[in-house]
Parts: C-alpha cells; sequence; structure tokens
C-alpha cells in the first residue's frame, strides 16, 4: 500500500469518526475539507461548491485562499464535473480551455461530483495543487468513494 493511500485511510478514519451521527450537510462539508487540507501538503485550495439551482453552483466551506463565489453549471472544470455528474482531473489546467483561474498558483485540480443515490446533485468537492500533475488514481479513487458516501449520507 502507498504511503498516499495510507494517508487517506487515516484521513478516512478521522472522518468518519467526526462525522459519526453528523446530520447537517454544512457541518459535513466542511469537517470534511478542513481534514482533506491539513492531511495532504499538495490540496492548495480544499472545499464544495453547492447545486443550488439546475445551472448554478455556489461555493461552500472551504480550506485555503479565497475561491469563486459563483460558477455556472457546465463552465470550467467544477462546472464541467456537475454537468456531467463524473471526475475531473486536470493535470495542468492552463491545458483546459475552459479552465476557470479563481486563483493564479492553481497548477492541477480535481474535481469529483457528490450525488445522492437517486442521481440528484448536491455539490462537487474541488482541490487545488499549486504544483503540477499533482493528483493521481490514488485520489481519484479515494475521493470518489469519499463523495459517494456523502452523497448516501448527506441528502438535505
Amino acid at each position: 500500500m502507498s504511503d498516499r493511500s495510507k494517508r487517506y485511510d487515516a484521513a478516512f478514519r478521522r472522518i468518519s469518526q467526526l462525522l459519526d451521527g453528523e446530520d447537517d450537510w454544512i457541518a459535513a462539508m466542511a469537517t470534511v475539507a478542513c481534514e482533506l487540507h491539513g492531511t495532504f501538503e499538495y490540496y492548495h485550495w480544499t472545499g464544495f461548491y453547492r447545486a443550488v439551482s439546475d445551472d448554478l453552483l455556489v461555493v461552500g466551506p472551504y480550506q485555503g485562499t479565497h475561491g469563486c463565489l459563483r460558477i455556472p453549471i457546465g463552465r470550467g472544470i467544477c462546472g464541467k464535473a456537475a454537468r456531467t455528474k463524473t471526475t475531473q482531473l486536470v493535470n495542468d489546467v492552463s491545458s483546459a480551455s475552459d479552465h476557470i483561474a479563481c486563483s493564479s498558483t492553481t497548477q492541477s485540480e480535481i474535481v469529483v461530483p457528490i450525488v445522492t443515490p437517486d442521481g440528484r446533485l448536491l455539490a462537487v468537492l474541488d482541490v487545488d495543487s499549486d504544483y503540477p500533475a499533482a493528483f493521481h488514481e490514488t485520489d481519484r479513487r479515494y475521493l470518489e468513494e469519499l463523495c459517494a458516501r456523502l452523497g448516501g449520507s448527506f441528502a438535505p
């Protein structure tokens, strides 16, 4: 097992303990963002964009510098993840023609949708890194698992 996998396993144990019995969606997002951001040194912006309508994401709890406040669904990497309900892993954001530069230092990004069991989009988890190609398939696998759990547990 890689060091990255071990760190995810430990973070997930802590998240599970912290969220045990929690039923507030905002508190859950804040806790997850804080735990992930503090665990991984290559996570430079870690947070959520909430789906507030069929065509708009609004920033939710996050860690890091200021993020974009609103992102139209379908625009940028977050908007594409929301529209397609699929993970977007971008090794070089400068190569993504639709990247929205909320921070000029971001070089790579992973965005994972959070969907309820009945297919309703709740939010996207967005993680930006100031390092190129910071995210790997291990990140994708673990973050998709986490977001699937959140979508099943927190359907406001």
